[in-house]
């Protein structure tokens, strides 16, 4: 198999950049798909901490070319920052590759995201702020600007007083703000045009190329599934698509040229920001979850939301990416509890739902339909075979499996690459 796309099967931060750095070790390529600098992936590596926004998580092995596809939002800021941080750790950044035709996150996009975000009041969204969802706007309105036009002042400077004009009347008439003077925003960006030139790639044509000759590609999600903007719990959602879908178009190849859809799970699920969300336990039991399973966003830091793992939204997720296989993610986050639920229904409205629901108002009055089953209160963080797991954690993997209707082939107990335990 030569192309793999890693998909979130919850609402994000299910340990993706983990499972995509074990991956890693014999791939060609790993390649971010959507998604922007309102994502992060942590990974360890014997015993340091690698927090990353817009690299894909490939980066930190030599043989792997790292990609930042069409789909992405970039903010070339971050990213020469990210460049400069990997560099300072022994991390070499020279091998990143850059779509010409990703769009860039500008400085009015940021600002709008802020005073947008403010203005809805109680029924905010959660946003990172980071600019995506305007920056998404533009670029479907045909107003984006793109990283090619980087390198073409002429060009950059007209698409961006043109787009300007617009914004800033919006930005003081509607939303009583100070308008934004194109030229400094001009003078910072051309400038970065030197630095990332040699970066930047026709990377269509370097993933189908790979792929052409029989080599390993990853395709690597931001955010996950319940967070896409058609298949999500919209309007709380990001502003692209992370289904497995989305790496056809974000990355510019078509669907026969991948070959296995692994979804990445928590054990449990968490989810940031506003919006429904049906196993979500308000009590000593969540706020445990959030405690031992050091559940804060990596990118704003933001405290999670934790519940008991939703069945209903797994098998959605495998259904609307067409997963192949589980990777389960902090099983070990579990040894701290007797009894264990997972929801396999949900009762609303006085109607039993088996499916994961479209409607938003019957999202939110969603009480769960919980199967119990027992822990195993027994700390498993440094087991390194998945036979060697106390027979309770065992048939908790089972269960998954036979709910979610596919196998789960990895699991993981701790932070750490050596902390994945590989199932036949």
């Amino acid at each position: 198999m030569t192309a793999t796309v890693v998909v979130g099967a919850q609402w994000g931060d299910e340990g993706k950049g983990k499972i995509t750095d074990v991956l890693s070790k014999t791939a060609d390529l790993v390649v971010r798909y959507q998604g922007g600098n309102n994502a992060g992936h942590t990974i360890v590596v014997d015993g340091e901490r690698f927090a990353l926004t817009l690299f894909p998580s490939g980066v930190l092995y030599s043989n792997v070319t790292p990609v930042i596809a069409n789909g992405c939002m970039v903010d070339p800021g971050v990213l020469l920052d990210e460049m400069d941080t990997l560099a300072s750790r022994g991390v070499d950044p020279s091998r990143l590759r850059l779509s010409a035709n990703a769009h860039l996150i500008m400085p009015y996009h940021r600002k709008l995201d802020a005073v947008l975000e403010r203005y809805l009041g109680r029924q905010q969204i959660g946003t990172t702020k980071r600019g995506i969802g305007p920056a998404a706007m533009d670029k479907y309105a045909r107003q984006g600007i793109r990283v090619q036009d980087l390198f073409d002042p002429k060009i950059f400077r007209a698409k961006l007083e043109a787009v300007l004009k617009d914004r800033n009347r919006m930005l003081t008439k509607v939303y009583n703000q100070l308008p934004m003077d194109p030229g400094p925003i001009a003078e910072e960006y051309l400038g970065y045009a030197d630095r990332l030139h040699p970066h930047v790639a026709d990377t269509s044509l370097l993933i189908w190329e790979a792929i052409r000759d029989g080599r390993t590609v990853l395709f690597e999600g931001a955010q996950g599934t319940l967070l896409d903007i058609d298949h999500g719990s919209y309007p709380f959602v990001t502003s692209s698509s992370p289904t497995a879908g989305g790496a056809c178009a974000g990355a510019g190849i078509g669907p026969t040229a991948i070959d296995r859809v692994l979804g990445v799970a928590k054990a449990y699920i968490s989810r940031v920001g506003g919006g429904p969300f049906p196993t979500e336990l308000d009590n000593s039991i969540g706020e445990a979850m959030v405690e031992i399973g050091g559940e804060f966003g990596t990118v704003t830091g933001r405290r999670r939301r934790c519940g008991w793992l939703d069945g209903v939204a797994l098998r959605y997720a495998v259904r609307v990416n067409g997963i192949t296989e589980l990777a389960l993610t902090k099983l070990d986050v579990l040894s701290h509890f007797e009894t264990l639920r997972v929801a396999t229904a949900y009762d609303s409205l006085d109607i039993r739902y088996h499916d994961f629901p479209r409607q938003q108002r019957v999202l939110y009055n969603c009480h769960p339909v919980y199967d119990d089953l027992p822990g195993w209160s027994t700390d498993i963080s440094t087991v390194d075979s998945y036979h060697d797991l106390p027979k309770e954690a065992q048939q908790y993997v089972e269960y998954v499996e036979e709910l979610a209707g596919v196998p789960v082939t990895m699991v993981s107990v701790g932070p750490g690459r050596s902390a994945t335990l590989h199932r036949s």
